[in-house]
């Protein structure tokens, strides 16, 4: 009884996971922006810039990804800004494959980490700048010094000696994608209610508006769960 009954319970979590993880993937796909593919031509001698609505196609180019989260407010980033600058020229001046076993280029590229909120949640930045290194499915978090020869070194080779983030809890896994539905609800959310605000209602008003169509979303969503797993009678 007992494994029945946990059985049922971990239905709907499962199946809202599995919905959050292909809505995310097409709402992605739909919206991509087209992307500056390594192998079709030389990357500039610059960082790329990347958002929600490239990055994951970006990622499946073939080439290896050291992405940096920044916030434009942010005095460190600033700074280190030149510096990245000469990540960037070095790696992507330098024949491909070149100082690699595999023969694969780096790009080096930035994501705006306080506009892509959700993206950098699926990261779990919590501070900028961070520095990620993406290669395939693997994803490895740079913690060393901020110098360029480290960050070229760890990019080239120097991150193959370390672990990698397991892949549950990795951008690309499903707590990732999970992270990122949250956030993303979570500033749809007061985005609205700034909206509503500025249209003239009180605040108190547009709060309700936006927790009653919470509610509303929550109870389509049971609603919509529980026709899906009503068990069908058996023939005979």
């Amino acid at each position: 009884m007992r494994a029945a009954f946990r059985s049922i319970l971990l239905r709907p979590v499962v199946v809202v996971v599995l919905v959050v993880v292909l809505l995310l993937v097409r709402r992605t796909d739909a919206d991509a922006q087209p992307t500056l593919s390594s192998s079709a031509s030389p990357p500039p001698a610059k960082v790329i810039e990347l958002n929600a609505r490239n990055f994951d196609l970006s990622m499946k180019d073939g080439s290896v990804w050291l992405v940096e989260f920044y916030a434009p407010w942010c005095g460190h980033c600033k700074r280190f800004a030149p510096t990245y600058e000469e990540v960037a020229k070095r790696l992507h001046t330098s024949p491909p494959g070149e100082g690699r076993p595999d023969g694969r280029r780096v790009m080096v590229a930035k994501v705006d980490g306080a506009a892509d909120r959700a993206l950098a949640a699926r990261f779990s930045v919590h501070a900028f700048p961070t520095f990620y290194l993406v290669d395939g499915w693997d994803v490895y978090q740079y913690e060393g010094r901020r110098t360029l020869d480290d960050l070229v070194d760890f990019a080239e080779k120097d991150y193959a000696n370390h672990e990698p983030i397991p892949f549950l809890n990795s951008p690309f896994g499903p707590m990732g994608q999970v992270r990122a539905a949250m956030m993303y609800a979570g500033t749809t959310a007061m985005g609205g209610y700034e909206s509503l605000v500025e249209r003239g209602y009180s605040k108190g008003a547009a709060a309700c508006i936006v927790c009653a169509g919470g509610i509303v979303l929550g109870l389509i969503s049971i609603i919509a769960l529980g026709l899906f797993m009503v068990p069908k009678p058996k023939e005979d």
